[in-house]
């Protein structure tokens, strides 16, 4: 199994003034979102990654070159559109404060399976793409670099929200229950039989296990030992 790490991108000048910037044109990361995006850089330097793809807005374009900075060896870096931000349609732009007295705000509070954005996409749609997309990705990336493959695919909150609820076995309509902050780093490993997420939401700690680690399609019955860091 190949060993994809989502990572999301680091805070933006819209984040910091609760803008909804969907697919804005040149929003970029603040000094403190380049701040976190240069600490999960370092967190990866350890792990010999064999591509980056990342959602084609600047945001994410911003994050993703950090993280390849630190990497020692040439990889491959597409862009994808399907990892491209949700396309809030006239919600973007907005605040979120605004956002909060639309009636639709509370449908995607507790059923996003069911919101399709004024002007732009369902939230199902938004899902069914994302979880495709990342699918593809790692399916070649195990191809062409055997099951020991790692890789970072750098992408939007909600985005990576859905991939994660998908990984979990749950439904959309959960997926408000996962939190996915700026420059944070999740970790999914794609086998024949289910997903198998080991890590949510981080934005501290070791990832050179990810070097030598890898597993069983069978979960371990207790749990198991986890995994270890290499020697050095």
């Amino acid at each position: 199994m190949a060993t994809v790490i989502l990572v999301r991108h680091g805070r933006t000048t819209a984040n910091a003034t609760g803008v909804l910037a969907g697919r804005t044109i040149g929003v970029s990361l603040d000094q403190f979102g380049r701040d976190q995006a240069t600490l999960t850089g370092e967190r990866l330097a350890a792990v010999p990654l064999v591509g980056v793809v990342s959602s084609p807005l600047e945001r994410c374009r911003q994050t993703a070159q950090l993280i390849i900075d630190r990497q020692a060896g040439s990889l491959v870096t597409p862009l994808d559109e399907e990892l491209t931000e949700c396309d809030y349609g006239q919600w973007q732009g907005r605040t979120l404060s605004d956002l909060a007295t639309e009636n639709l705000w509370s449908v995607v509070q507790t059923q996003p399976s069911a919101v399709v954005f004024p002007g732009g996409e369902s939230m199902a749609a938004m899902q069914a793409r994302s979880v495709a997309a990342i699918r593809r990705h790692d399916a070649v990336f195990e191809a062409e670099h055997g099951p020991g493959a790692v890789w970072v695919a750098v992408s939007h909150g909600d985005i990576i929200k859905s991939i994660l609820a998908d990984a979990l076995g749950m439904h959309l309509d959960l997926f408000q229950r996962i939190n996915v902050g700026p420059a944070s780093v999740s970790i999914v490993r794609y086998g024949a039989g289910r997903p198998s997420v080991h890590a949510t939401n981080t934005d501290a700690g070791d990832l050179s296990w990810l070097v030598t680690s890898i597993h069983s399609a069978d979960a371990p019955v207790g749990g198991g030992a986890g995994s270890q860091a290499p020697l050095t």
